[in-house]
């Protein structure tokens, strides 16, 4: 729990600093629930919900490498591009998966004036710590 607090506190941190420094406001992720898969010995399953504020997104970047994620649309749109396939905007109730190991190039809310916010799961290695990594600038 003090992992996650202290995570909660880089991104508001982080949404801050983007906006003072005149860049596009960040996404948030906050974990919704994780356990253990019982009949899966060293896997785990997470569930997150990311939030994009009008204009936000995230950084091109790779999500741990067991990794295998659905993401699921919620609210608004949101623009997403992973490995080469090209940008597409999802509506609510449409979804992508990303397979272990993929490049989540484009991450953002497709909209400059309404929120979005998409609902992921992930299930990978139940020793991972690190859930994404941003690309080198």
């Amino acid at each position: 729990m003090h992992l996650l607090k202290i995570v909660f506190a880089s991104l508001v941190m982080g949404v801050a600093a983007a906006a003072q420094a005149g860049e596009a406001p960040r996404s948030t992720a906050a974990t919704q629930f994780t356990r253990d898969i019982p009949n899966i010995p060293g896997k785990k399953f997470l569930q997150l919900v990311v939030s994009y504020p009008p204009g936000g997104k995230s950084p091109s970047h790779r999500h741990a490498k067991s990794a295998f994620i659905y993401a699921y649309v919620i609210e608004g749109e949101i623009r997403s591009a992973v490995d080469d396939g090209p940008p597409k905007v999802y509506k609510v109730g449409e979804g992508w998966h990303e397979d272990p190991g993929a490049h989540h190039r484009v991450s953002e809310n497709a909209s400059a004036s309404a929120p979005a916010k998409m609902m992921v799961v992930m299930v990978l290695d139940a020793g991972e710590t690190v859930l994404t990594t941003p690309d080198p600038q």
